[in-house]
């Protein structure tokens, strides 16, 4: 008597004997599970880039030459890439010392800026929505500074003093404004940074205060304190020159490019 084939010896059925199943079928159901995957790896993707980009941190780019020595950016030359953290302002506030983004709060801080998105309806919805993930800037002009003093302080600066930038009376330590930057920018004919002797005055810049930072806000400048439209110049909008904490984008972490200068930002405290 003849054993009985295990299921898993048996062969398949060929074409023939299932005629309703052919290879056109098989790929057709390969092709449309790859397809399905796809979908759904992009969509995880978007989903984690969405979720980075609007709770964890954003890359910007860095627009001008106001923050150097820290951070670099000029016309026609390798501007920096940098990384926000959005995390910690999440559970505290700005420090001194802190270099952050923020949006522009006031008309007045907007100088030159331009949107950056098309006059054309659908492409203007088309960057709205690449924005959401990173893939286009956001359609605000943000900018970078150094926060200076925080709500409940009193910042002023008085050439005539010779001490520089106080917060509550006290001299700040700035370490990041590169004196011999500010030097020449005077030498190239910056006149509201000159003092009589034709050097860079105490303020690098005009008189400013005395301004009590309301609560909610802080006070912001330039580390290229000769040449950085920060606080002080929009002390007549209706924020007095300091910019709401709500319009802080994050906490400037890292320069990602260009690769020679990858690192991270210091914030020292010039308070302490």
């Amino acid at each position: 008597m003849a054993d009985n084939p295990s299921p898993d010896s048996e062969s398949e059925p060929t074409v023939e004997e299932r005629p309703w199943r052919t290879k056109d079928d098989k790929t057709e159901k390969r092709g449309g599970s790859v397809l399905r995957e796809a979908v759904i790896i992009i969509g995880c993707v978007l989903l984690l880039t969405w979720l980075l980009q609007t709770f964890v941190g954003r890359q910007y780019v860095i627009p001008s030459e106001s923050m150097e020595q820290t951070l670099h950016g000029c016309a026609g030359c390798t501007n920096d890439r940098i990384v926000i953290d959005k995390f910690s302002y999440r559970f505290g506030e700005p420090q001194p010392g802190d270099v952050v983004v923020f949006k522009a709060p006031t008309e007045s801080w907007d100088g030159a800026w331009l949107s950056p998105r098309s006059d054309n309806a659908a492409v203007h919805a088309l960057q709205d929505g690449l924005s959401w993930f990173g893939f286009a800037p956001p359609d605000e002009n943000d900018l970078v500074k150094r926060v200076i003093a925080t709500g409940g302080q009193t910042v002023e600066c008085r050439n005539a003093a010779g001490v520089g930038v106080t917060v509550n009376g006290k001299p700040l330590d700035e370490p990041y404004v590169d004196k011999e930057l500010q030097a020449q920018d005077v030498a190239a004919g910056n006149e509201l940074a000159a003092g009589p002797d034709g050097k860079p005055n105490a303020c690098y810049g005009p008189d400013f205060g005395p301004i009590k930072v309301p609560d909610g806000n802080v006070w912001v400048m330039g580390d290229n304190r000769a040449n950085s439209a920060d606080s002080r110049f929009h002390m007549e909008d209706e924020y007095h020159g300091t910019v709401p904490v709500d319009d802080i984008r994050g906490k400037v972490r890292f320069i990602i490019y260009p690769f020679s200068r990858i690192g991270g930002v210091s914030s020292d405290n010039p308070q302490s």
